[in-house]
């Protein structure tokens, strides 16, 4: 019997790839006309799916891998990770069997299996960027940073992203950089989700400003160390920053020594983790820069 080929070999991989992961991937009807994908996170009906392709709260239905269509509840969703938690009306699923990327590199083969319609499709690719953590322009923190050149076709976000031993290793989504296929890592999805689960949403930091970017003046850019900053142009009564102490008109320079120049800058280094926490925000003020200490509240 003659050896199969190295392309038979690798056509058998990548559809063993599709196989390995189909069962877990279910499609969402979260919109009208338009559908996505979603992953099963737990046997007891818990799915996973990007947020931006559920436009509704409610009427939303999953068709499972076996073609049956069951309603799901929103439990929370996170737009600055562009992650919804759902809770489907079935058990006994099939649960995505997760790997981590710390083995991945540049260029490695991955796939996306996703389930926009009643049965699996699947896109093949590579890794093409690869980084650390980072905030999307929403705000969310994302622990690695993952770009494919797959196709995310129309119902593709939501889907699992593979790797060639064929573990989910993220789920795919066009909804956090316009026009950039990306990945939400394993890792962040189990912060993200453990947090919907638990309390519908994912924390935010929160100081009680407005702020707009400005240019400082130069006898006050040598100072501040930095050419610009976010001008305070509103403060809420009663807020962490009115408490603190915070006045119309400061311009907030950095937060825990991290320097702030746009709104974003501000936004990611409010998460989380520095709820409840004080913080050191620099100001520039009267022409001069001083330290106020801040305790960070959470955002309504």
């Amino acid at each position: 019997m003659a050896a199969k080929s190295s392309a038979v070999e690798l056509s058998e991989s990548l559809a063993g790839i599709v196989k390995a992961n189909a069962s877990s991937v279910v499609r969402v009807e979260g919109r009208d006309h338009r559908p996505s994908s979603g992953i099963v996170w737990a046997a007891d009906g818990t799915i996973v799916t990007a947020s931006h392709t559920v436009d509704r709260d409610e009427g939303i239905e999953v068709v499972l891998a076996d073609g049956k269509s069951v309603p799901a509840t929103l439990v929370g969703r996170d737009h600055g990770t562009d992650v919804a938690v759902l809770k489907a009306d079935a058990a006994g699923l099939a649960a995505a069997t997760w790997g981590d990327l710390s083995a991945l590199e540049v260029g490695n083969l991955v796939m996306a299996i996703a389930r926009p319609g009643r049965t699996a499709r699947a896109a093949a690719g590579i890794v093409s960027a690869l980084g650390e953590a980072w905030r999307t322009p929403a705000g969310g923190r994302v622990e690695r940073y993952l770009q494919t050149d797959v196709d995310l076709q129309p119902g593709f976000s939501g889907s699992v992203l593979a790797d060639a031993a064929g573990r989910a290793i993220g789920m795919n989504t066009s909804g956090l950089l316009r026009g950039t296929s990306l990945a939400v890592p394993a890792e962040t999805l189990r912060r993200v989700a453990g947090a919907l689960a638990a309390h519908g949403r994912v924390r935010r930091g929160f100081l009680g400003i407005g702020t707009y970017p400005v240019r400082l003046p130069r006898a006050l850019q040598d100072a501040a160390g930095q050419p610009a900053g976010l001008v305070v142009v509103s403060v809420q009564p009663d807020g962490p920053a009115e408490k603190a102490g915070v006045l119309l008109g400061d311009v907030v320079l950095s937060l825990d020594g991290e320097r702030v120049v746009q709104i974003g800058d501000l936004l990611g280094l409010l998460d989380e983790e520095r709820v409840g926490k004080e913080v050191i925000a620099k100001l520039a003020r009267g022409g001069a820069v001083q330290d106020v200490r801040v305790t960070v509240g959470a955002r309504p």
